[in-house]
């Protein structure tokens, strides 16, 4: 028996049995472990997006109080300050996407009439062979499903959307709480820790807070200069529904490598309905708005990167997405990244351990 103990993979192969046992537990239990994800996500969803907010805008305050202003106060003036400026930009630009959404809404029939005839001239070329005409018909089919059932759930769904309404009102409040009392949480978290763990708990919050500080906050400015710029491009080029479609390109951009195709793809839907030429200047535009971003805005924005391989941060987002849409594709780097930071710290620990 000490023979197979002993052997380094026998061990990995015990290791590997019980790891596709354990898999095999779970995926029977799914049903249940959805359930409660649904209900703690529904429960924890509002404090974890005001934890972020506060997260972003914590060192302000921190600026302003090391100045003698109480938290409080500080956290009211940010607060002042940010409706201000959102009831501003938001007098001039909802006026605008209102009208840009109802000229959208007016002209949806020719711009579905004009696609319908792009996919009759894809059916009657060619040039393609008969199997990739049937997926792409296959493809636009299933969106147009997508989309009118998506449609008709929000529409439907009015509890949802109380719900969302709710939520996106009681945010503000907890993150106002948390603002205020930051300070004595970090406090009070570092007195309930063992106090031989006390020193690598801190050097490990700052090494996480390192980490992400500038990603988070910057990328959030990130996002808002590629919209301008976005809005700017199909100005030029006379895309309609500029506003529109350059917020998406925006929001979006949060979204490591996966964001631009997002942001770009309802830009160059519509532009097909236009022209070929109009097409390839949305194109253009997107790219140029992406290699500023990559090679001058993010360097000097964010200030450096969060040292992940690529396809670490893809299968990141692919998990992400699995498990919360859209919301778990812009977290997921993040998450992951502090988790990274969590595990050298937990390796270095035990290494050093083992060395004593």
């Amino acid at each position: 028996m000490e023979r197979f103990t002993n052997n380094r993979l026998f061990m990995w192969l015990v290791y590997l049995i019980l790891s596709l046992v354990a898999f095999y537990l779970l995926m029977q239990l799914k049903p249940v472990l959805l359930n409660i994800y649904a209900f703690l996500r529904a429960i924890f969803g509002p404090f974890l997006i005001a934890m972020i907010i506060s997260y972003v805008l914590n060192p302000i305050v921190s600026m302003l109080h090391h100045r003698k202003v109480p938290r409080t106060i500080a956290v009211l003036l940010i607060y002042a300050v940010f409706l201000t400026s959102l009831a501003v930009i938001l007098t001039n630009a909802i006026p605008m996407l209102i009208t840009q959404i109802q000229e959208l809404n007016k002209y949806m029939p020719e711009i579905s009439m004009r696609a319908q005839n792009i996919v009759s001239d894809i059916n009657n070329t060619t040039l393609l062979p008969g199997s990739l005409r049937d997926s792409v018909n296959n493809l636009l089919i299933q969106s147009e499903q997508k989309i009118s059932e998506a449609l008709f759930e929000f529409v439907n769904n009015i509890g949802a959307v109380v719900n969302a309404v709710f939520i996106a009102f009681i945010i503000p409040f907890l993150a106002f709480y948390i603002l205020k009392d930051f300070d004595v949480f970090e406090r009070t978290i570092i007195t309930y820790l063992p106090r031989s763990h006390r020193k690598h708990t801190v050097r490990l919050l700052k090494d996480i807070d390192h980490a992400l500080g500038s990603y988070i906050r910057g990328q959030f400015l990130v996002c808002v200069i590629v919209g301008i710029l976005a809005y700017g491009g199909y100005l030029i080029i006379g895309m309609p529904y500029a506003l529109l479609l350059a917020s998406v390109v925006a929001v979006t951009n949060i979204i490591p490598y996966m964001g631009p195709f997002f942001g770009a793809a309802p830009a160059i839907v519509v532009a097909l309905t236009i022209s070929w030429k109009m097409v390839i200047m949305v194109a253009v535009v997107n790219t140029l708005c992406q290699m500023l971003e990559s090679n001058i805005i993010s360097p000097q924005v964010v200030g450096r990167s969060l040292h992940m391989h690529p396809l670490f941060i893809i299968f990141a987002l692919l998990v992400g997405g699995e498990v919360a849409g859209i919301v778990g594709m812009i977290l997921a780097v993040p998450i992951f990244a502090a988790g990274k930071v969590i595990v050298q710290h937990m390796f270095a620990y035990y290494v050093r351990r083992k060395i004593i």
